[in-house]
């Protein structure tokens, strides 16, 4: 038989504590649902949300690791450029220093074409000097150069290890290509320059290398940019599994939640209500 008292009211202390319950819940499904997380705090699931902030940490250095890559981007695609230029002009200096070998080449023409080498050497110079990017440069160690002369190691991941970029030395390459008045006009003097191990092929093959350090380097850097972007879209998506809320399901289970709060509250009601049939008796 159910005890009638006024002091304690067993029904009604259980239906408060049904609908504190009901209230807490209620309260964390509508902080996923504003937040769009499961895990907004540490006071929600202190392991997951240490976990959390440390992928976060992650994505946040491989950003920066990135936005340092890119910027070396742009300053080997303009020594590339700068290489690529050098390496046209040359090829078109040889087809002179060829005309100049031949002894028969003499008077006016002779010293047209050993203007026309100089003034192509002239635009070797210019390419040199100005293949600075954000006042860096690479290969510009020769006077009237646009940015400072240095190799470069750049940031490559989160955890700060570097790759590095080495220089080429572009006042010596132009020195050794820059030939003089008098070596142009001796016939004999150009032979020797041109052959297999005269000073300008030699020169030349030094340039194709340095062509091919660079377009590796170019290469190696958009690799690790590509690798750096999947990785940081794979910590997301397994940050979203760890932490995101199913809005869908904390959509349903807040409707619920409602009704049984509503519910409760008026089982409280009910039962904070009952003592008073005990005035009935003293009728």
């Amino acid at each position: 038989m159910t005890q009638f008292s006024i002091n304690t009211n067993i029904t009604a202390q259980i239906a408060l504590e049904s609908l504190t319950a009901t209230n807490a819940s209620l309260a964390a499904t509508q902080k996923q649902i504003s937040t769009g997380y499961r895990v907004a705090d540490a006071t929600d699931d202190g392991a997951a949300y240490a976990v959390a902030q440390r992928v976060r940490s992650d994505v946040g250095a491989l950003t920066s690791a990135n936005q340092q890559l890119g910027n070396v981007q742009g300053l080997l695609s303009t020594t590339v450029t700068a290489l690529n230029s050098i390496s046209n002009t040359l090829n078109s200096a040889r087809a002179v220093l060829v005309k100049l070998a031949d002894g028969t080449v003499t008077g006016t023409t002779r010293s047209q074409y050993v203007q026309q080498y100089q003034s192509m050497m002239a635009n070797v110079k210019t390419f040199i000097q100005d293949a600075g990017y954000n006042g860096k440069t690479l290969i510009g160690n020769i006077t009237g150069s646009s940015g400072t002369f240095g190799a470069v190691g750049v940031v490559r991941n989160e955890l700060g290890a570097t790759y590095g970029i080495a220089t080429f030395g572009g006042s010596a390459f132009f020195a050794s290509v820059n030939f003089t008045s008098t070596q142009l006009n001796g016939a004999s003097t150009v032979q020797a320059l041109i052959t297999s191990t005269g000073t300008f092929l030699a020169t030349f093959n030094t340039l194709g290398s340095e062509l091919n350090t660079y377009g590796n380097a170019t290469t190696y850097v958009n690799n690790q940019i590509t690798y750096n972007s999947d990785k940081i879209d794979a910590l997301n998506s397994g940050l979203g599994s760890l932490i995101d809320a199913n809005l869908a399901q904390e959509s349903a289970l807040l409707t619920s939640l409602q009704i049984k709060q509503q519910l409760g509250t008026q089982s409280l009601s009910i039962a904070n209500s009952a003592p008073q049939s005990l005035l009935s008796l003293f009728k």
